[in-house]
């Protein structure tokens, strides 16, 4: 299978595991050893600020929410669209960092957008494959207006419908779907 790095997940309506129920997660890694990714659309209750005064050195006015990555704790992970402050490039223009220095960079700075995850979600090698064998996941590109969604609460069911859009465009052979088929 090829590398889902740079795709979504989207949870299946039947997939029943409460970390994963109506989720959508970017896949920041998968190869034959295993994959992980962060959820996108589950954020916590505490800000970037109160985080930071927990683990970093010095003060941080960053109030955006902290989302939560998954179930699988981890270190404290950025995506982003800052270049000089990233450990890997997840698609064009979107980063990854994981790193101190990084972070700092990126949190004491207001030009990028920036989304901060705490903890992942984690496959081993071949785990992910059979749970879409299973049909627990769609699959979709990834878009930076995935990452940066402005209402997560509404995500899961944006992408579903771009995913099922795109699959009867594809089936009916049809160039355009419209906005609302009623008004045919």
């Amino acid at each position: 299978m090829a590398s889902l790095k740079g795709h979504v997940l989207v949870a299946s309506p039947y997939l029943v595991d409460p970390n994963f129920v109506r989720t959508v997660v970017l896949m920041l890694h998968h190869s034959d050893e295993g994959a992980f990714g962060v959820v996108l659309n589950r954020p916590a209750e505490n800000s970037v600020k109160d985080l930071w005064e927990k683990i970093g050195e010095g003060g941080c006015d960053n109030e955006q929410v902290v989302h939560f990555g998954g179930p699988v704790s981890g270190p404290l992970m950025a995506l982003h669209t800052l270049q000089g402050a990233s450990e890997t490039e997840v698609f064009p223009g979107l980063y990854f960092a994981a790193q101190r220095e990084n972070l700092e960079k990126i949190l004491r700075q207001d030009k990028h957008p920036v989304r901060i995850f705490v903890g992942h979600a984690g496959w081993g090698g071949g785990q992910l494959e059979q749970e879409l064998e299973e049909g627990a996941w769609l699959t979709n590109p990834a878009k930076a207006e995935f990452v940066f969604y402005e209402r997560e609460s509404d995500l899961w069911k944006n992408v579903s419908k771009q995913i099922g859009d795109n699959l009867l465009v594809q089936v009916t052979g049809i160039k355009r779907l419209p906005d609302d088929p009623s008004l045919n």
